[in-house]
């Protein structure tokens, strides 16, 4: 760990802290304050990088990340940050190239599980367990690996291995509602979708159940499947107020309002979750196909504005509004 004052010291462990609690706007200002102190020191530095990546500021986190490896091109923090911004570009192959560097310079647990994540994401999944088991032979209990391993074990197929996992991490935490998820989910294989949503409705209605978004969403998925759409929305919208940081449910109600061609309500969602999260190429074009569909292409204009505004430095945003201008241009014209 660099060097710190006291005074730096204490604002980076109290923006730790916070970071946990997901309070970010508190956490850039304790960072900011030590930075204002120590406007050169790499771990502060870094720490502010990965807080811009954790909300999506891409470029900050990237100019603040280059700073530090102009420095130290062999900082472990900074290339996990440049690691995680590479994945959320979609460069895996850069984003593996950062972790197992950051690994050689600190092999830490964590920089593993980000390395066997990145590699699920490229589809070598026996690569992943690899990484997984050596990390799980001497921590058996681990959480966060056992659930890797069981996303895995799923896409590889191996389901009945995947369900045995899951049904470990029940035994770690009961209460974990993505595991029991996977766990309906994984044991509902080869029973009509008809029975799980009886089976699904039901539990969701049991006091200790009805406020798991997760079940909710699942609920919502199978009657979606099964043709009752109206009956789906209504439970990702349950799914979205329980958790409305998870913008899946309120994207997925949105798809089957628009699937209902009630094109006001699906508005009403993709919108909300275009503003949160601009880079989901998949709403943006259904907007634009609502918005044209309603002949209302300055009010498509009018949001791509305003979100601009909410993230500046989105090009792809840019572009669509030149785009759409252009359209409107020639239309009027």
């Amino acid at each position: 760990m660099a060097a710190l004052s006291q005074f730096c010291r204490i604002k980076w462990e109290r923006a730790r802290d916070l970071k946990r609690k997901g309070k970010y706007q508190e956490v850039e200002r304790e960072l900011k304050d030590a930075l204002g102190e120590d406007p050169a020191n790499l771990l502060l530095k870094s720490s502010l990088a990965d807080l811009y990546m954790r909300q999506g500021m891409l470029l900050e986190a990237r100019i603040l990340t280059e700073e530090v490896l102009a420095a130290d091109p062999q900082h472990p923090q900074a290339l996990v940050v440049l690691g995680e911004i590479f994945s959320k570009e979609t460069d895996l192959e850069e984003a593996l190239n950062c972790f197992r560097h950051a690994f050689r310079k600190d092999p830490k647990p964590y920089v593993t599980l980000r390395i066997a994540r990145t590699l699920r994401k490229m589809e070598q999944y026996e690569k992943a367990l690899e990484e997984l088991d050596a990390v799980l032979v001497a921590q058996r209990e681990n959480p966060s690996f056992l659930k890797e391993k069981a996303l895995s074990l799923n896409r590889m197929g191996r389901q009945s291995e995947a369900l045995e996992v899951y049904e470990k991490l029940r035994s770690l935490d009961p209460d974990d509602s993505f595991v029991l998820k996977e766990i309906f989910r994984l044991k509902g294989h080869g029973r009509s979708d008809n029975t799980v949503v009886k089976e699904l409705s039901a539990v969701v209605k049991i006091p200790s159940r009805k406020d798991d978004a997760q079940l909710h969403g699942y609920l919502g998925q199978k009657l979606k499947k099964t043709g009752h759409v109206q009956e789906a929305a209504a439970e990702y919208r349950t799914a979205s107020q329980l958790e409305p940081d998870n913008l899946y449910f309120l994207k997925q109600e949105g798809f089957c309002y628009y699937r209902l061609k009630n094109y006001s309500k699906a508005l009403e969602c993709f919108e909300e979750s275009f503003r949160k999260d601009p880079t989901d190429y998949i709403v943006k074009g259904t907007l634009e196909k609502i918005y044209t569909t309603l002949g209302r292409l300055d009010d498509f204009l009018s949001l791509l504005k305003d979100t601009l505004q909410l993230h500046p430095h989105n090009v792809k945003l840019m572009g669509k509004i030149k785009k759409i201008k252009k359209i409107l241009d020639e239309k009027n014209a």
